[in-house]
């Protein structure tokens, strides 16, 4: 249940912090007054979408921090799988949003949308307008049921049912591929062999031949050159190795005569040992250079072709490597799909007898607990002036689908002469009402749900028929937290917490929330009654409480 609300910045509230009570806490104030902010902050916090508008005046952040007390729910795997702090019953769930980023934390660690979709079908439950609007569409009818029976055959018939997706998905692509026309592949064949008979031995291979073609194409020049240079270093008398000899002699005698210079000696002897090395490379060298006209032809006509490659295949020689990986990949695919086509309906065939199976045994599931909770709803919608109705769940079996072959659809009559017919075709909008409060109320306590909250679901009813509701919700308190934005006092007189908001309109406009009690709280019932707080109003409010 939520111990503790903290709220910053957010919309219209600079700041503020609630306690809300362990069972029914009401929320009053004038229309427009913002009591719908409250309810938001909750939601946001438990991960619903939002922009940066709500982002107060006060600050550049909004901040929202709940402070849960869990005494239901064995969450230790979920914390220890998401890498969250598990600190014993009290769960600290904040967000905060700024500008540029909006963050989820629980118990300081950061959390994702996955994490906190599951966080909250545990701990949170809101019913607001849009939800009833929901009750009216066929399409969640099928969710609610099954929410309420929590089948294990359709948890399994679901782990099924997404493989044999899978399987159908993969047959398509493997039918697709097989219909492609002998053309197309032997094409695809030809593109293969092309690149494969090329036997491309590196991906610098042009490069490397490209340096070979420039030698052998300059060998006269480049026999010329290195010759010249050998001749000018060691080749004769006149060479300079002759002239440094001539020096090194010099030395020798210099070193004799100071032992200071015996190292200089020994250097210069050591430059005419390396310029003797390198001359016998440049005789080597210009001696090995030919007019190698076949291989240079060779390698003109290597040249051509992995040019052409290139040119047809990706401009380099690692795309035309890779481009020939695919194409024998496309190709082995076709030729694989065709073989496992076979295969794959034969898989597909297998599942789905086996998901028929079971959407059998789901269906027979659904007929048997839709009377038992269609009794349970009557029952409720009896409590609450609705004395006549009936409420069927109808079921037909239609297509396989994620959910089983079933179409789920809830029927009501409210008047003994009329037939069953969908609620979106038969409810007024006081009925949907009172329809959503039993539905939640019934499916709250099997889900054990730590908080429910309700925004303004008394719209349509008065009377005797907003005391039925009162009483349900004060019952339903027993179980759960309840949080509940009411215009009745008839509903707020049963709160345990009453909450008032007010908006105040001085120079800027903000939203303060009071906890009424005492003579504030017959004030605020006396108000909510009458519109005015009078004699007659502050004692309808007494009696209310005394009931």
């Amino acid at each position: 249940m939520l111990e503790k609300i903290y709220i910053k910045n957010y919309i219209l509230i600079e700041e503020l912090e609630l306690e809300p009570s362990k069972g029914l806490n009401i929320i009053t104030g004038e229309t427009g007054a913002g009591k719908s902010i409250l309810i938001s902050a909750i939601d946001v916090a438990f991960g619903a979408k939002i922009g940066k508008e709500v982002i107060g005046r006060y600050d550049d952040k909004a901040v929202i921090e709940l402070t849960l007390l869990n005494t239901k729910h064995d969450i230790n795997a979920l914390f220890e799988k998401y890498g969250i702090d598990n600190n014993g019953n009290e769960i600290i769930l904040t967000r905060e949003i700024s500008q540029n980023v909006s963050r989820s934390k629980i118990n300081g660690c950061m959390i994702n949308q996955e994490f906190l979709k599951i966080f909250r079908e545990m701990f949170l439950d809101i019913h607001s307008q849009h939800q009833t609007y929901s009750l009216l569409q066929p399409k969640y009818h099928i969710e609610l049921l099954d929410s309420y029976i929590k089948s294990a055959t359709l948890n399994e018939y679901k782990g099924k049912y997404k493989v044999y997706k899978e399987l159908c998905a993969e047959l398509s692509a493997a039918q697709n591929s097989s219909q492609k026309t002998e053309d197309q592949i032997e094409f695809l064949k030809f593109q293969i062999n092309e690149i494969q008979s090329a036997n491309i031995i590196a991906i610098n291979e042009d490069n490397d031949l490209s340096n070979e073609l420039a030698v052998l194409e300059n060998s006269e020049k480049l026999k010329e050159l290195t010759g010249s240079s050998y001749w000018t270093i060691y080749g004769d008398d006149s060479s300079i190795t002759g002239a440094l000899y001539e020096v090194k002699s010099l030395l020798s005698k210099a070193a004799g005569l100071d032992t200071s210079l015996a190292s200089s000696e020994e250097e210069f002897a050591d430059i005419i040992d390396r310029l003797k090395t390198l001359s016998s490379t440049l005789r080597d060298y210009s001696s090995s250079m030919e007019n190698n006209s076949a291989r240079i032809d060779e390698i003109q006509e290597r040249l051509f072709i992995l040019d052409k490659l290139k040119h047809k295949y990706g401009g380099t020689l690692e795309k035309v490597i890779q481009t020939g990986n695919e194409l024998q990949t496309e190709l082995d695919s076709i030729e694989f799909s065709t073989q496992n086509i076979e295969l794959l309906q034969t898989k597909i065939n297998f599942h789905k007898e086996e998901l028929t199976r079971l959407a059998g045994m789901i269906s027979s599931e659904r007929k048997k607990q839709s009377e038992i909770l269609s009794a349970l709803i009557v029952e409720k919608l009896e409590k609450l002036e609705l004395p006549k109705v009936r409420f069927e769940i109808g079921i037909e079996q239609t297509e396989l689908s994620q959910n089983g072959y079933d179409k789920v659809e809830f029927l009501i009559s409210t008047n003994v002469s009329e037939a069953l017919k969908p609620i979106a075709k038969v409810a007024s909008g006081g009925e949907i009402s009172r329809i959503m409060l039993a539905i939640k109320s019934i499916f709250a306590q099997a889900d054990s749900v730590d908080t429910i909250i309700f925004d303004e679901i008394d719209t349509g009813i008065s009377g005797k028929t907003s005391q039925a509701v009162a009483d349900e919700v004060k019952e339903l308190a027993k179980y759960m937290q309840i949080i509940m934005i009411t215009h009745q006092a008839i509903i707020a007189s049963k709160a345990d917490k009453h909450l008032y908001v007010k908006k105040t309109q001085g120079e800027q406009t903000s939203v303060r929330i009071y906890n009424l009690e005492g003579e504030n709280r017959l004030k605020g019932l006396a108000e909510l009654a009458s519109g005015n707080i009078t004699d007659e109003s502050l004692n309808f409010a007494k009696n209310l409480i005394v009931q």
